[in-house]
Order: C-alpha cells, then sequence, then structure tokens
C-alpha cells in the first residue's frame, strides 16, 4: 500500500495537470465539457476511490497469489515478454470484469458510479468506486496464473493499466484512424458511456479493443447519433458516496416489496435494470426511453454554496496528499481514522451541495467528532497532519458560520 501511495503522489498531479489543460483548450474553443458542480462531484469521487484502495477496504475472496500456485503448469523468463503478456492478460481480465458488471444487477451496483455523470470529461474518468469491496477480480486472471505469471508484475502493471484509461475521456479528440483497430480511443469510449440504445453495453474493453471486436461488443460513433451521457436511472446526486450504493439501495428495496420470494433471491442476479413485475406496477422508477428529452441534473445554487464546495474539495485532497505522504509512518489504525474522517468530509460537503436540509447539521456534528477523534490520533505523529486538520477544521467552522449568517441576512432583507 506504501508504493501505491508514493505512485499516487504522482499520478494525482498529473490528472489534475490534463484536466486543467482540458479545461482550457475547452474555453479556447467555446466548447466547455466541464460543469462546475459536477466537476467536484467527479473529483470528489476520486477521492473516495483512492481513500478506498490506500486502506485496502476489501473482503478478498480469493488470491491471485493462491490461484497461481495452484494452476500454474509454467513460468515464463522475466523479460520483456513476460510484462507484455501479463499486460495482455490484465487487459483481458479488465474486459470480462467490465462486462459482468454491466450485465448483471448485483455487480452493477459497482460500476454505475463512473457512468452516473450526465457530462464527459477527463474528470468523470475519476469517477471510480468504492462499492466493490469483495475481491473476486483474480479469476478473471487465470490465464495469467497458468502461466505462472508472478504476483509482483501483476502488481507493477494493474495500476499503470488503470491510469492508461484516463486520456480518452475526452470529446475533444476525433476518430483516430488506424488506431481504431488497437486501441482504445476517445471516439471509441464516448460510445461506452452513452445512453443512446445503439450504444448501450458497448465497447467494453480497457486498452486493447480487440475484445470487443472479437467478443461482439463493438460499435462505431455515428456521426448520426450524437452520444447522450449519463445513466437511463438517473442518480440526482452529487454525492459520490451515496451514488456508490444509491443501486444496491434500490435492489434491497425491490426484494423487500417483492411479494414473491423467488423474485426477492433472483432479483440479484438478473440483467441489470431487471426488476420483479409486481414492484415495477407499486413502485415504478422513472427511467429514460427518449435520450432527447434527457433534463440534466442542475438544482440551482448560490454562488457561495459553489465557494464552500471548491474549499472544501481543494481542502480534503490537499489532507489526502499529506496523508499519502506520510503514510509509511502511519499506524493502521492511525490511517484509519484519518481516512473515515476524509470520507466524513466529502460526504458531508457533497450533501450540502445537493442542499440536503440535514446536511447543516450533519456538517456540525461531522466537525465536532473529527475535532475531537483528530486530537488524540494526530496529536502524538505528526505536528504537521496535526495543524493542517486543526486549520482545517476550524476554518470549516467559520466558513459554515459565515455562509449560514449571510443566508440570514438575505432572508430579512428580501433579497
Amino acid at each position: 500500500m506504501e508504493a501505491y501511495a508514493n505512485a499516487l503522489l504522482i499520478a494525482i498531479p498529473a490528472f489534475m495537470l490534463l484536466m486543467l489543460t482540458e479545461l482550457i483548450y475547452g474555453y479556447a474553443t467555446g466548447k466547455q465539457t466541464y460543469v462546475f458542480m459536477d466537476t467536484i462531484s467527479s473529483l470528489s469521487s476520486g477521492l473516495t476511490n483512492i481513500l478506498k484502495d490506500t486502506l485496502g477496504l476489501v473482503v478478498i475472496l480469493i488470491s491471485y497469489p493462491w490461484l497461481s500456485q495452484q494452476l500454474a503448469i509454467t513460468q515464463i523468463e522475466v523479460d520483456l515478454w513476460l510484462y507484455l503478456t501479463a499486460f495482455i492478460c490484465i487487459d483481458f481480465a479488465s474486459y470480462w470484469s467490465h462486462r459482468l458488471n454491466h450485465k448483471i444487477n448485483f455487480f452493477w451496483n459497482q460500476h454505475i458510479i463512473h457512468h452516473s455523470s450526465e457530462e464527459f470529461n477527463m474528470a468523470c474518468a475519476l469517477r471510480q468506486s468504492v462499492s466493490n469491496i469483495l475481491g473476486y477480480g483474480a479469476l478473471f486472471l487465470i490465464p495469467a496464473a497458468i502461466l505462472g505469471i508472478p504476483q509482483e508484475v501483476i502488481a507493477v502493471l494493474a495500476p499503470l493499466h488503470l491510469f492508461g484509461q484516463f486520456w480518452y475521456h475526452t470529446q475533444h479528440i476525433g476518430k483516430l484512424g488506424w488506431l481504431e483497430y488497437i486501441i482504445v480511443t476517445p471516439s471509441q469510449h464516448r460510445v461506452h458511456h452513452a445512453i443512446n440504445p445503439i450504444y448501450i453495453d458497448k465497447n467494453l474493453s480497457a486498452i486493447f479493443c480487440v475484445w470487443d471486436r472479437m467478443f461482439g461488443t463493438f460499435q462505431e460513433e455515428l456521426d448520426d447519433e450524437p452520444p447522450v451521457y449519463g445513466l437511463l436511472k438517473p442518480v440526482q446526486s452529487w454525492n459520490p458516496l451515496w451514488i456508490n450504493f444509491q443501486h444496491l439501495w434500490g435492489l434491497a428495496l425491490d426484494a423487500w416489496h417483492s411479494k414473491r420470494w423467488r423474485d426477492k433471491f433472483r432479483l440479484w442476479l438478473m440483467p441489470t435494470g431487471w426488476r420483479p413485475e409486481d414492484v415495477k406496477q407499486s413502485h415504478p422508477k422513472a427511467v429514460i426511453t427518449d435520450v432527447s428529452q434527457q433534463q440534466k441534473y442542475a438544482p440551482h445554487y448560490k454562488r457561495s454554496l459553489a465557494y464552500w464546495a471548491l474549499f472544501h474539495f481543494c481542502a480534503t485532497m490537499g489532507l489526502l496528499l499529506l496523508m499519502l505522504y506520510h503514510f509509511g509512518d502511519l499506524s493502521t489504525l492511525h490511517a484509519t481514522v484519518i481516512g473515515m474522517a476524509l470520507f466524513a468530509a466529502i460526504f458531508g460537503y457533497t450533501s450540502m451541495m445537493d442542499q440536503y436540509k440535514w446536511s447543516i447539521g450533519f456538517e456540525w456534528f461531522r466537525i465536532a467528532i473529527s475535532f475531537v477523534v483528530l486530537q488524540w490520533v494526530l496529536a502524538t505523529i505528526s505536528p504537521i497532519l496535526y495543524w493542517a486538520w486543526m486549520s482545517y477544521l476550524i476554518v470549516s467552522s467559520l466558513a459554515l458560520v459565515s455562509m449560514l449568517w449571510r443566508e440570514r441576512i438575505l432572508i430579512q432583507t428580501g433579497s
């Protein structure tokens, strides 16, 4: 985990620089693809995913080292071909894992966050799951295990494989000629994120598009069918933690409301979107049937709320980077407590972005608890972490008081 944390210290600034470049290019060309609150939500989702991975919040059902010990029939010599073979195996595994997520109700929950944005830009690439807490991905790496590819090679290449999927989340790059037949391109991935009927569940590959062409899931981007992004059942939220578990909660409610015991159990493994007939009648859900009529989630908000969201995102990202920098000095308990405080902060300010009435009370509660707990955790670990957190909590309190006082004045004056 320490090596992963160090890799993120390089990857995060690189991602931010690429997004800034895309943002500036959008302004310069008059083709802006960023929307403020949606972007903050996407970036905040990225923070939650980094926290989840760094803290190792996953239950491993089956591990790759164990599979390799059981199945290896040969061992490839350590050279360039080993790394190339391993990368191809990871990409093959990614295709089938991705396909499973799109096809089965239960597994769709851990991928829905990535498709939840109604915009398409590099920021939405960071909408990664925190709900994938069951570690079964090694099953898709059986070919690598049979070939005896070492765990160390998989561990090195897996983050690089993931980071390599960032660049093609953009609307500013057109089709790339002969490369369209080899690698996944922005054009192909725009199709993947679209909810147009012809584009649904297409282009599931991560790096090499040959898997889609081989297994019948390829679809070219059509000039007369511009992609419409989002979900057929819109999440209607900026809160990444709620988005991560919204589908799972819906499945649980459907299982509870269904009168047939058979449906209560089978709905989890039915195709994505399937619901029992009796529940569809008694508890209907809004579904987009005509993409041309899509209404994006865009609640009205005051400028002060935008400043609030930006401040909290910048602060939590800074605190996360500090945590990653000092990760080797933190015990598991201390890292977990700091991580939970960051999760709570992200949940708090994104709930404020959604303007839930209870979010202000939650913020006061969150600040108070964090102040008490982190006093105990950080006082003896790192002066830098301690004062960074204390400063953040104090400024958060003052900013909240200021924002509420300003709202009170506006209400009294009728402005």
